[in-house]
């Protein structure tokens, strides 16, 4: 089972773009296309197809952010709930911790400064939208 890949739905009439192009980058993300291609109160779904502007502090410009996946779900509170959501390992969530500032831990600061920019842009977004924003990791993929 290869980690990356093109996820083939079942229901390509739930899926938001062209079906034959759905890219999946780690077996969560797979994991979470099933869930969505699947689920009966997953009416709609699409994965990377929104992008977000923001400021990548890393290289000091302006970037996009493509989210992993967008759903519109029912649920008993709303009749469409509309939620962008991020795969990722939980370490990869909050600020690295470290003895000593080694290479790799500058590496993983760095991602965790562009990856917080994204997700401040992705909640401003989803709040001028009426969406929501989640991250979604390892605890709550049930992995």
């Amino acid at each position: 089972m290869s980690y990356k890949g093109i996820y083939k739905p079942s229901n390509p009439k739930k899926y938001i773009g062209n079906p034959n192009m759905i890219v999946y980058r780690s077996l969560w993300e797979r994991k979470f296309c099933r869930y969505c291609d699947t689920k009966e109160h997953v009416k709609r779904w699409a994965s990377e197809e929104i992008a977000i502007p923001y400021y990548n502090p890393v290289k000091r410009r302006g970037a996009k952010y493509y989210p992993d996946f967008y759903i519109e779900i029912e649920t008993k509170d709303k009749p469409l709930d509309k939620i962008l959501i991020e795969v990722k390992p939980l370490k990869e969530t909050m600020p690295p911790k470290y003895k000593r500032r080694t290479k790799n831990v500058l590496i993983a600061e760095a991602m965790y400064s562009q990856n917080t920019a994204k997700w401040r842009a992705a909640e401003e977004f989803c709040l001028d939208q009426g969406w929501t924003f989640k991250i979604m990791t390892e605890k709550e993929l049930g992995v």
